[in-house]
Protein backbone atom coordinates (compact mmCIF):
# COMPACT_ATOMS: atom_id res chain seq x y z
CA UNK A 1 0.00 0.00 0.00
CA UNK A 2 1.39 3.85 -0.77
CA UNK A 3 2.22 5.35 2.24
CA UNK A 4 1.00 9.04 2.29
CA UNK A 5 1.65 11.82 0.57
CA UNK A 6 3.60 14.47 3.71
CA UNK A 7 3.05 17.92 3.36
CA UNK A 8 5.60 20.22 2.84
CA UNK A 9 6.36 22.30 5.85
CA UNK A 10 7.95 25.44 5.50
CA UNK A 11 9.83 26.26 8.87
CA UNK A 12 10.50 29.37 9.93
CA UNK A 13 13.81 31.00 8.99
CA UNK A 14 13.63 34.12 11.23
CA UNK A 15 11.86 33.29 14.12
CA UNK A 16 13.77 34.95 17.23
CA UNK A 17 15.35 37.15 15.03
CA UNK A 18 12.62 39.81 13.22
CA UNK A 19 10.01 38.18 15.89
CA UNK A 20 9.87 36.01 18.68
CA UNK A 21 10.70 32.15 18.49
CA UNK A 22 8.38 31.77 21.77
CA UNK A 23 4.94 31.15 21.57
CA UNK A 24 3.91 33.02 24.28
CA UNK A 25 5.74 35.51 23.41
CA UNK A 26 4.72 35.86 19.96
CA UNK A 27 1.10 36.00 21.43
CA UNK A 28 2.14 38.62 23.92
CA UNK A 29 3.41 40.96 21.14
CA UNK A 30 0.25 40.60 19.16
CA UNK A 31 -1.98 41.56 22.17
CA UNK A 32 -0.38 44.48 21.92
CA UNK A 33 0.33 44.86 18.05
CA UNK A 34 -3.43 44.04 16.79
CA UNK A 35 -6.53 45.26 19.50
CA UNK A 36 -9.03 43.01 18.61
CA UNK A 37 -12.02 45.73 19.77
CA UNK A 38 -11.25 48.21 16.36
CA UNK A 39 -14.06 48.23 13.93
CA UNK A 40 -13.06 46.77 10.97
CA UNK A 41 -13.25 47.50 6.96
CA UNK A 42 -13.45 45.30 3.90
CA UNK A 43 -10.22 46.13 1.39
CA UNK A 44 -8.81 45.14 -1.88
CA UNK A 45 -5.28 44.98 -0.92
CA UNK A 46 -3.07 46.70 1.82
CA UNK A 47 0.66 47.62 1.99
CA UNK A 48 2.78 46.59 4.75
CA UNK A 49 6.26 46.57 5.93
CA UNK A 50 8.22 44.06 6.66
CA UNK A 51 11.27 44.82 8.99
CA UNK A 52 11.28 43.13 12.57
CA UNK A 53 8.37 43.86 14.93
CA UNK A 54 9.99 46.08 17.17
CA UNK A 55 10.46 48.37 14.31
CA UNK A 56 7.41 48.27 11.90
CA UNK A 57 5.49 46.00 14.23
CA UNK A 58 3.47 48.74 15.39
CA UNK A 59 2.60 49.59 11.91
CA UNK A 60 1.83 46.45 10.34
CA UNK A 61 -0.41 45.20 13.46
CA UNK A 62 -2.41 49.00 12.76
CA UNK A 63 -3.31 47.86 9.24
CA UNK A 64 -4.40 44.20 10.39
CA UNK A 65 -5.95 45.59 13.09
CA UNK A 66 -8.55 47.81 10.89
CA UNK A 67 -9.28 45.47 7.66
CA UNK A 68 -11.37 42.01 7.74
CA UNK A 69 -8.78 39.42 7.06
CA UNK A 70 -10.50 37.10 4.60
CA UNK A 71 -9.76 32.95 4.40
CA UNK A 72 -7.40 33.56 1.52
CA UNK A 73 -4.54 35.98 1.23
CA UNK A 74 -1.58 36.35 -1.78
CA UNK A 75 1.19 37.92 -0.22
CA UNK A 76 3.27 39.73 -2.75
CA UNK A 77 7.39 40.78 -1.88
CA UNK A 78 10.84 41.51 -2.78
CA UNK A 79 13.78 38.12 -2.66
CA UNK A 80 16.21 40.21 -0.99
CA UNK A 81 18.49 36.72 -0.96
CA UNK A 82 17.54 36.59 -4.85
CA UNK A 83 17.43 32.28 -4.26
CA UNK A 84 15.09 30.57 -6.81
CA UNK A 85 13.45 31.93 -9.33
CA UNK A 86 12.83 35.36 -10.55
CA UNK A 87 8.89 34.99 -9.60
CA UNK A 88 8.88 32.25 -7.02
CA UNK A 89 5.17 30.71 -5.89
CA UNK A 90 5.00 28.48 -2.59
CA UNK A 91 2.41 26.21 -4.07
CA UNK A 92 1.64 23.75 -1.49
CA UNK A 93 2.33 22.53 1.83
CA UNK A 94 2.10 25.23 4.93
CA UNK A 95 3.89 27.55 6.74
CA UNK A 96 5.05 26.73 10.17
CA UNK A 97 5.03 29.38 12.91
CA UNK A 98 5.74 29.02 16.61
CA UNK A 99 1.57 29.45 17.07
CA UNK A 100 0.56 27.35 14.40
CA UNK A 101 0.41 26.28 11.11
CA UNK A 102 -0.93 28.28 8.08
CA UNK A 103 -1.71 26.19 5.05
CA UNK A 104 -1.36 27.18 1.40
CA UNK A 105 -4.60 27.95 -0.76
CA UNK A 106 -3.55 25.00 -2.57
CA UNK A 107 -6.37 25.81 -5.80
CA UNK A 108 -5.56 29.30 -5.58
CA UNK A 109 -2.00 29.26 -6.21
CA UNK A 110 -2.46 26.53 -9.20
CA UNK A 111 -5.06 29.01 -10.35
CA UNK A 112 -2.32 31.71 -10.23
CA UNK A 113 0.56 29.65 -11.70
CA UNK A 114 -1.91 29.09 -14.97
CA UNK A 115 -2.70 32.27 -15.74
CA UNK A 116 0.43 33.19 -15.74
CA UNK A 117 3.50 31.84 -17.95
CA UNK A 118 6.23 33.78 -16.08
CA UNK A 119 5.01 32.80 -12.50
CA UNK A 120 7.09 29.14 -11.09
CA UNK A 121 6.26 26.97 -8.30
CA UNK A 122 9.67 27.16 -6.31
CA UNK A 123 9.95 26.71 -2.58
CA UNK A 124 13.52 27.16 -2.42
CA UNK A 125 13.18 30.83 -2.77
CA UNK A 126 11.09 31.07 0.31
CA UNK A 127 13.35 28.92 2.09
CA UNK A 128 14.85 32.14 3.89
CA UNK A 129 12.82 34.69 2.74
CA UNK A 130 11.62 36.97 5.90
CA UNK A 131 9.43 39.43 4.04
CA UNK A 132 6.05 37.47 3.44
CA UNK A 133 7.00 35.39 7.11
CA UNK A 134 6.85 38.48 9.38
CA UNK A 135 3.23 38.76 7.95
CA UNK A 136 1.79 35.39 8.77
CA UNK A 137 1.55 35.57 12.71
CA UNK A 138 -0.69 38.44 12.22
CA UNK A 139 -2.61 37.15 9.83
CA UNK A 140 -3.12 33.75 12.06
CA UNK A 141 -3.81 36.53 14.75
CA UNK A 142 -6.45 38.18 13.08
CA UNK A 143 -8.14 35.09 11.22
CA UNK A 144 -7.53 31.64 12.68
CA UNK A 145 -8.59 30.18 9.16
CA UNK A 146 -6.43 31.97 7.03
CA UNK A 147 -4.68 30.05 4.00
CA UNK A 148 -2.24 31.76 1.92
CA UNK A 149 -0.61 32.18 -1.59
CA UNK A 150 2.86 33.42 -1.24
CA UNK A 151 4.97 34.74 -4.14
CA UNK A 152 8.30 36.19 -4.59
CA UNK A 153 9.59 39.12 -6.96
CA UNK A 154 13.12 38.61 -7.42
CA UNK A 155 14.39 39.48 -11.41
CA UNK A 156 16.79 42.93 -10.15
CA UNK A 157 15.63 45.99 -8.41
CA UNK A 158 14.09 48.06 -9.26
CA UNK A 159 11.72 46.53 -11.83
CA UNK A 160 12.32 43.33 -11.41
CA UNK A 161 12.46 42.33 -15.28
CA UNK A 162 10.25 45.15 -16.68
CA UNK A 163 7.08 46.56 -16.26
CA UNK A 164 5.53 44.69 -18.44
CA UNK A 165 6.28 41.59 -16.63
CA UNK A 166 5.06 43.27 -13.58
CA UNK A 167 1.66 44.10 -15.31
CA UNK A 168 1.36 40.54 -16.71
CA UNK A 169 1.71 39.36 -13.05
CA UNK A 170 -0.64 41.75 -11.72
CA UNK A 171 -3.04 40.92 -13.96
CA UNK A 172 -3.12 36.97 -13.83
CA UNK A 173 -3.84 37.82 -10.11
CA UNK A 174 -6.76 39.79 -10.49
CA UNK A 175 -7.91 37.20 -12.88
CA UNK A 176 -7.15 34.69 -10.04
CA UNK A 177 -9.21 36.47 -7.83
CA UNK A 178 -11.88 36.82 -10.48
CA UNK A 179 -12.17 33.30 -11.02
CA UNK A 180 -12.08 32.08 -7.05
CA UNK A 181 -15.05 33.96 -6.58
CA UNK A 182 -14.31 34.29 -2.73
CA UNK A 183 -12.88 37.60 -0.97
CA UNK A 184 -9.28 37.63 -1.08
CA UNK A 185 -6.90 40.16 0.24
CA UNK A 186 -3.77 41.07 -1.48
CA UNK A 187 -0.46 42.17 0.82
CA UNK A 188 2.47 44.10 -1.12
CA UNK A 189 4.74 43.37 2.15
CA UNK A 190 7.83 46.19 1.24
CA UNK A 191 9.51 48.84 3.64
CA UNK A 192 10.62 52.18 2.13
CA UNK A 193 14.01 54.10 2.13
CA UNK A 194 16.93 52.59 3.83
CA UNK A 195 19.81 53.92 5.98
CA UNK A 196 19.57 57.73 5.38
CA UNK A 197 19.02 60.37 7.73
CA UNK A 198 15.54 60.55 8.79
CA UNK A 199 14.89 64.52 7.12
CA UNK A 200 16.07 62.92 3.48
CA UNK A 201 14.19 60.06 4.40
CA UNK A 202 11.00 61.48 5.15
CA UNK A 203 11.19 63.62 2.34
CA UNK A 204 11.37 59.98 -0.73
CA UNK A 205 8.77 58.36 1.96
CA UNK A 206 6.13 60.77 1.16
CA UNK A 207 6.68 61.26 -2.56
CA UNK A 208 6.72 56.83 -2.52
CA UNK A 209 3.39 57.02 -0.47
CA UNK A 210 1.75 59.91 -2.07
CA UNK A 211 2.12 57.92 -5.45
CA UNK A 212 0.76 54.84 -3.41
CA UNK A 213 -2.48 56.59 -2.09
CA UNK A 214 -3.30 57.89 -5.76
CA UNK A 215 -2.91 54.20 -6.60
CA UNK A 216 -0.34 55.07 -9.31
CA UNK A 217 1.91 52.67 -9.77
CA UNK A 218 4.09 54.27 -12.75
CA UNK A 219 4.52 57.35 -10.47
CA UNK A 220 5.59 54.90 -7.62
CA UNK A 221 8.23 53.50 -9.93
CA UNK A 222 9.23 56.38 -11.52
CA UNK A 223 9.82 57.93 -8.14
CA UNK A 224 12.11 55.18 -6.65
CA UNK A 225 14.30 55.58 -10.19
CA UNK A 226 14.53 59.14 -10.28
CA UNK A 227 14.71 59.88 -6.47
CA UNK A 228 16.63 57.15 -5.63
CA UNK A 229 14.79 55.62 -3.09
CA UNK A 230 15.95 52.40 -1.65
CA UNK A 231 12.43 50.76 -1.78
CA UNK A 232 12.97 47.26 -1.29
CA UNK A 233 8.93 46.29 -2.22
CA UNK A 234 8.98 48.48 -5.48
CA UNK A 235 7.77 46.09 -7.77
CA UNK A 236 6.15 44.28 -4.96
CA UNK A 237 3.84 47.23 -4.49
CA UNK A 238 3.96 48.01 -7.91
CA UNK A 239 2.02 44.70 -8.79
CA UNK A 240 -0.43 44.85 -6.26
CA UNK A 241 -1.53 48.48 -6.79
CA UNK A 242 -1.88 47.04 -10.39
CA UNK A 243 -3.84 44.06 -9.72
CA UNK A 244 -6.12 46.12 -7.29
CA UNK A 245 -7.31 48.54 -9.86
CA UNK A 246 -8.00 46.03 -12.04
CA UNK A 247 -10.43 44.60 -8.98
CA UNK A 248 -11.86 47.47 -8.99
CA UNK A 249 -9.90 49.93 -5.84
CA UNK A 250 -10.85 53.53 -6.03
CA UNK A 251 -9.42 54.53 -3.00
CA UNK A 252 -6.50 54.46 -0.40
CA UNK A 253 -5.30 55.76 2.82
CA UNK A 254 -2.01 56.01 4.63
CA UNK A 255 -3.12 54.39 7.90
CA UNK A 256 0.40 55.65 9.73
CA UNK A 257 4.33 56.05 8.82
CA UNK A 258 7.30 56.10 11.12
CA UNK A 259 10.97 55.14 10.65
CA UNK A 260 13.17 52.71 12.75
CA UNK A 261 14.45 56.32 14.69
CA UNK A 262 11.53 56.21 16.40
CA UNK A 263 12.48 52.95 18.36
CA UNK A 264 16.11 53.44 17.93
CA UNK A 265 16.20 57.06 18.86
CA UNK A 266 19.20 57.20 16.12
CA UNK A 267 17.74 59.39 12.98
CA UNK A 268 21.19 59.52 11.13
CA UNK A 269 20.02 55.76 9.66
CA UNK A 270 16.28 54.81 9.40
CA UNK A 271 14.40 52.80 7.88
CA UNK A 272 10.88 53.76 6.46
CA UNK A 273 8.15 52.07 7.10
CA UNK A 274 4.29 52.80 6.27
CA UNK A 275 0.99 51.00 6.28
CA UNK A 276 -1.64 51.61 3.62
CA UNK A 277 -5.45 50.72 3.33
CA UNK A 278 -6.60 50.02 -0.59
CA UNK A 279 -10.51 49.73 -1.36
Amino acid sequence: MAGKVKTVIRQPAVAGQFYPADASEIEAALDALIPSAVPKRKAIAVVCPHAGWMYSGHTAGLVYSRVEIPDRVILVGPNHHGIGGDYAVCGSGAWHTPVGDVPVAKSLALALLDNCELLTEDTRAHAREHSLEVQIPMLLRANPNVHIVPLLIGGGWPESGGRGELREIAAAIARSVKECGQPILLVASTDLNHYEDVETSRIKDKLVLDAVVHLDEDALMNCVIDKEVSMCGVAATYIVLHAAKKLGAKHAELLEYRTSGDVSGDFTRVVGYGGVVIE
